[in-house]
């Protein structure tokens, strides 16, 4: 089976082939893809020449150093595009970074391409445009083929992998402890980067740690948050949660760990498609948000925070090109979990959107909706929510998203282990409690609100100078009003809403 690479550098193929005059491929791995290109024209039997604004046109595949036949004149795109009519024999022409050149005040540049065109559809001539982005003129649109490079997949980075292990083995230096389930899971992890990307993590993995393991793939997912913080967009959270200290919640706990290997080879392999996404729906303070921490830990994927608010733009189109380059941010981290806390307040609203914000929030939620119904990449997406009046109907449908579990207050049993889970965190004993009297008095509270009592206990206990004790708990619970009383219409309405809608959590 043909990796999306080999798929993208047959489709180049083809359309060279088809004298397609033309190809605009987006990408930031110049290499990587001139690499590709030089490889079709041996076939060919096609020369190769590249251009970029510093070095003008020159022969492909040579060194700075050493190219011979520089012609300064040609890093003027004008003079570089007259070269490749003036160009007789077959060849392939890689411009680098053109789009600046391709804004609309450069009208002699984007008239020269387009009457170019027309001379190499009767050539055996081809315009390559490589570039990181996306500018293509409406009056050379029809004109240009546009192909996205995919990035790297695990077979590359497998081939990357092998060369640094080559490279290192023979020294003795370094410890190599990969199994075949620590490789997978080492290659997993670097998805999303570029093979440069990739070699410098691998390189630091060698430097830093000596030797190379399955279980380092944190110091991948560290290079990741570079990515992530470049955009702007979305918020990278390094976090140390895990199920462990998730108390209650027995059957999203058991729902996550049945999915954690479904991003596997094998899950493939089986006929498993990669799990879409989950709605954690109810009360505040009960450990949804704690569970989108958790799943990152123990799924070792990175954990990326989605928060609408920010992109929403001043200028018109602004936002929903704001969510498309988050969505794509993700992607290209992928796998990943994408956490959209309080979906509901995110796009409250999105029903008269036309009336309130002339349709952006409306157009904003669309364009959400349309990639979680659509998207194959590994993102999966988690969402919480507190009030279900506020969440349109389209979200709800199955197939966007995979399950819809409702939390509730914690019962007797999870108000125990909440408080065991606490009194461990801030290094008390849970045995010296009595767990017993501190879970009756907690009835209606809610996880957070128990932490709070916890906490509030330890100011108490350590502004009188004493150890914390089950009477400090005691009477930080009964000074404390929790929310399933302030707010108990809302609540019942919340529960009588969840019953045959939604999976109980527990």
């Amino acid at each position: 089976m043909l990796t999306p690479s080999q798929k993208t550098a047959r489709e180049i193929e083809c359309l060279i082939r088809a004298r397609y005059p033309i190809l605009y491929l987006v990408s930031s791995e110049e290499a990587r893809v001139e690499s590709v290109i030089c490889g079709i024209a041996r076939r060919w039997e096609k020369q190769v020449y590249q251009w970029s604004c510093t070095s003008g046109l020159v022969p492909a595949g040579v060194s700075v150093q050493s190219q011979k036949q520089r012609h300064s004149a040609t890093k003027d795109p004008l003079a570089a595009l007259d070269q490749v009519v003036d160009q007789v024999e077959p060849a392939l022409f890689i411009f680098k970074d053109l789009h600046p050149f391709l804004v609309r005040s450069n009208y002699a540049v984007i008239r020269r391409l387009k009457e170019i065109a027309l001379h190499l559809k009767n050539s055996l001539k081809t315009i390559i445009l490589i570039s990181p982005v996306l500018e293509v003129p409406i009056e050379i649109d029809k004109e240009i083929t546009v192909l996205p490079f995919p990035l790297p997949g695990c077979d590359e980075f497998g081939e990357l992998l092998d060369q640094v292990i080559a490279e290192v083995a023979p020294t003795g230096r370094v410890a190599l402890d990969l199994d075949g389930a620590g490789r997978e899971r080492l290659l997993r992890a670097t998805l999303g980067l570029t093979l440069s990307e990739g070699e410098n993590v691998f390189a630091k993995i060698l430097i830093k740690h000596e030797r190379l393991s399955g279980d380092l793939v944190a110091e991948v997912l560290e290079e990741k948050q570079q990515i992530i913080r470049k955009s702007g967009l979305l918020e990278y959270y390094a976090t140390e949660e895990t199920f462990d200290t998730v108390g209650g919640l027995a059957q999203v706990k058991d729902w996550l760990a049945k999915r954690a290997s479904a991003l596997s080879d094998a899950a493939r392999d089986f006929g498993l498609p990669a799990p879409k996404g989950m709605l954690l729906l109810g009360v505040q303070g009960c450990g949804k948000s704690l569970c989108a921490k958790a799943v990152s830990n123990a799924w070792q994927v990175p954990l990326l925070r989605f928060d609408i608010g920010r992109v929403f733009g001043s200028l018109v189109g602004s936002s929903e090109e704001n969510v498309r380059r988050a969505i794509a941010v993700a992607e290209s981290v992928a796998p990943a979990v994408l956490w959209v806390d309080e979906i509901d307040k995110a796009f409250a609203g999105s029903q008269w959107s036309a009336l309130a914000d002339g349709g952006t929030t409306a157009r904003v939620f669309g364009t959400f909706l349309t990639w979680l119904s659509e998207k194959t990449v590994p993102v999966f997406v988690l969402a919480t929510a507190n009030d279900i009046s506020q969440l349109p109907p389209e979200l709800l449908r199955k197939g966007r998203l995979d399950e819809i579990f409702f939390v509730d207050l914690p019962d007797a049993a999870e108000r125990l282990e909440i408080l065991s889970i606490h009194l461990r965190k801030r290094n008390r004993d849970p045995a010296g409690f009595d767990l017993d009297a501190l879970t009756r008095a907690s009835a209606g509270y809610s996880g957070a609100e128990i932490e709070e009592a916890v906490v509030s206990a330890l100011f108490d206990a350590f502004h009188a100078r004493q150890q914390l004790e089950t009477g400090h708990i005691l009477t930080a619970l009964e000074q404390s009003v929790p929310l399933a009383r302030t707010m108990s219409e809302q609540m019942d309405r919340l529960r009588q809403w969840a019953v045959g809608r939604a999976r109980n959590a527990r």
